[in-house]
């Protein structure tokens, strides 16, 4: 009786995290912070992470990316269409690895520290969850759309390609989705 409980409570709860994943990011995609649109659904993947551990954080993180790759083939976002010209399937290769790689190394660093530190571990595991999708996003964008980057920052009038990408597309953004 009691398994069968847990497996309810488990298939239930990811389905609300699930729900909230899908809810928070098309909510997201109309709500703005300068040009950028705040992850919210990274909230629901740390829970399920940490509640359910790594494999359904990556569950989540994969319904994660399809809803971003879904508001990306939307056009909701002008340089979206920039990426999906330039590089279509790396595109939908980045969105979904990022969001897949952010919700299960959440859900495992939660599991190797929580034995000691349960608060400590919450609070790397919800920290590290903004740093991989920002990380391997940044990854992605200075590699296979590092040409499209610089055709904007030389556009935009900037000097320095770099600095123009961590000041336009993650500063203020990476900001917010770890606090």
């Amino acid at each position: 009786m009691n398994t069968m409980n847990t497996k309810t409570g488990r298939l239930v709860g990811m389905g609300i995290l699930t729900a909230l994943v899908i809810v928070l990011q098309t909510f997201a995609s109309g709500f703005k912070i300068a040009n950028f649109t705040p992850p919210l659904s990274l909230i629901p993947i740390i829970i399920g992470a940490i509640l359910f551990g790594e494999l359904a954080g990556a569950m989540l993180g994969l319904v994660f990316g399809i809803v971003v790759v879904l508001v990306v083939i939307s056009g909701a976002e002008p340089f979206s269409i920039l990426m999906l010209n330039h590089s279509p399937v790396m595109t939908v290769i980045i969105c979904l690895i990022k969001g897949v790689a952010a919700g299960y190394l959440s859900g495992l660093i939660y599991k190797l520290l929580s034995g000691r530190n349960n608060l400590f571990a919450l609070i790397i595991s919800s920290v590290i969850t903004p740093v991989v999708n920002t990380g391997i996003f940044t990854i992605g964008m200075l590699t296979v759309f590092y040409k499209l980057i610089n055709d904007t920052a030389a556009s935009a009038g900037a000097n320095n390609t770099i600095v123009f990408f961590f000041t336009a597309f993650i500063g203020i953004n990476f900001l917010i989705e770890v606090i």
